[in-house]
């Protein structure tokens, strides 16, 4: 019937709290039996005390003379209704009683012998009678000047009244630990259930949502605004986190297997053509351009492939860099050039002037950088329209003597504010109109991070877009080259 966190809170916090609650209703009963009882020995005491002044200076020791005075005490005995007084002669026969009833010859007096042994002259009992009836008893021996015990009092009060109350309060003491503990289950179990449900309906939206489910997540609903109701909200927006990346995932996935068709169509119809053809009739001009596309289109389909494979690099954790101390300015000057041509022929201006200062070398590893260079570069041509900028620069500063800063601006489409935090992202692509996988930023800031860079984006939507790579200067006794295996 009960399992989990209700099974735990049961054997654990439940427990616990019944034991408290039944020693301390134990406790309570034992306490009030015990100012009950001492209530009755204290009235018992106080009344016995009166025999000082009753028989003080008593000097006969003449049995008659004893009878009298206490008999004159048990008729004037003011207490009749809440004990009785017994007068017993110094053999202990009882010879008078307040009630009028003198108790049977076979009923014991264990008090009136312990009193007259245990030198105190006085003692208490407490017990039931021969005819059942619970009492209470304290019993003082009376003595001459002499010393010899001419008789005793005894005090004796019925039980069964004060039991009676005690087993009244005992039973309300119950019933209130009873009650208390009714209260403790049937909170606890609403507090328990106000949790474990939402977890259990939690559990349930999660298991939708590993299976693929991400539209269970809509339908989760807390009335707290509370611990739980924060890993409610968590959950949600994981799910829609999960759902946006599933859709990125999907997308690229699509992308990627465009861009792959678009080269190996190509050159699969250069091949055909040319197996095709009879031999030695295709003209050179022709069989010219089909070798073309078919390099051209081979060296694109590779750089996808090579980015697909960084791209597994960086999802299991492993990008491998061989660092050395080398000229940032050659570098990018280099990757310029590689791509100049291209910019002629789709009518765009590519602007670089290779500063003339000598600038301080940098740590890194060249094809990466290279990688990063040409990406951000073919980026911007990729979205600069036909007569178009795309401007690059390289800084260095006295102000900020640490770092070289590569700055490349286009006057192309430019990013949304919505798009631009996101652009960096894996999967992600802002612009589905033009091609590319979509993963080519997310691998240079990758790269760039591991070089202790950054890769900045500052775009405005129909304004441009400005990307700052930022290099720290190499400093003597910096490790010029790495592992075999960095881990990001």
């Amino acid at each position: 019937m009960f399992k989990g966190i209700t099974k735990r809170w049961m054997l654990n916090t439940l427990s616990v709290i019944l034991t408290i609650i039944i020693l301390i209703v134990v406790s309570l009963i034992f306490v009030v039996t015990y100012l009950c009882q001492s209530s009755v020995e204290q009235s018992l005491t106080n009344t016995a005390n009166e025999l000082s002044l009753v028989f003080s200076g008593y000097t006969s020791d003449s049995t008659t003379s004893f009878n009298s005075s206490a008999r004159d005490y048990v008729e004037n005995f003011d207490k009749k209704e809440q004990m009785g007084v017994i007068v017993i002669n110094s053999s202990g026969r009882v010879i008078m009683s307040s009630t009028g009833f003198i108790p049977s010859e076979t009923e014991e007096i264990p008090d009136f012998e312990e009193a007259k042994s245990n030198g105190e002259g006085a003692a208490f009992w407490s017990g039931k009678l021969d005819s059942g009836e619970s009492a209470m008893s304290e019993t003082r021996i009376i003595t001459n000047s002499s010393g010899t015990v001419v008789g005793a009092i005894r005090y004796i009060v019925s039980m069964e009244p004060i039991n009676s109350r005690i087993i009244i309060i005992s039973a309300f003491i119950v019933g209130l630990g009873i009650m208390i503990i009714a209260l403790v289950i049937f909170s606890g179990l609403m507090f328990i259930r106000s949790i474990v449900k939402p977890i259990r309906s939690l559990s349930v939206t999660a298991d939708k949502i590993a299976h693929g489910d991400f539209s269970a997540s809509e339908k989760i609903d807390h009335k707290y605004d509370d611990e739980i109701g924060d890993l409610c909200d968590a959950v949600s927006d994981m799910a829609k986190e999960l759902k946006a990346t599933e859709q990125m995932k999907n997308d690229f996935i699509s992308r990627v297997s465009h861009e792959l068709r678009t080269p190996l169509t190509a050159i699969k119809g250069w091949a055909e053509t040319m197996q095709l053809s009879e031999r030695g009739k295709l003209d050179r001009r022709t069989f010219d351009k089909g070798m073309s596309v078919i390099v051209k289109e081979s060296t694109r389909l590779t750089s996808i492939v090579e980015e697909l494979l960084d791209f597994s690099r960086i999802q299991s954790g492993r990008m491998v860099l061989v660092n050395e101390k080398l000229d940032i300015l050659a570098e990018f000057d280099e990757s310029v050039y590689m791509l100049r041509e291209r910019a002629v022929k789709e009518g765009k201006h590519l602007l670089y002037d290779e500063p003339e200062a000598v600038y301080p070398p940098v740590l890194g590893d060249r094809n990466r950088l290279k990688q990063v260079f040409i990406n951000v570069l073919d980026n911007a041509l990729k979205y600069t329209p036909k007569g178009g900028v795309v401007a690059a620069q390289v800084i260095y500063s006295k102000d900020e003597p640490d770092v070289i800063k590569i700055v490349i601006t286009d006057t192309g489409c430019g990013i949304s504010a919505d798009d631009l935090p996101k652009v960096k992202e894996k999967f992600y692509k802002a612009n589905q109109t033009v091609g590319g996988s979509g993963i080519g930023l997310a691998v240079a800031d990758e790269i760039m991070s591991l070089h202790n860079g950054s890769l900045e984006l500052e775009s405005g939507e129909g304004v441009g877009t400005t990307v700052t790579l930022t290099f720290p200067v190499y400093k003597e006794g910096e490790t010029q080259s790495l592992p075999e295996d960095i881990k990001l």
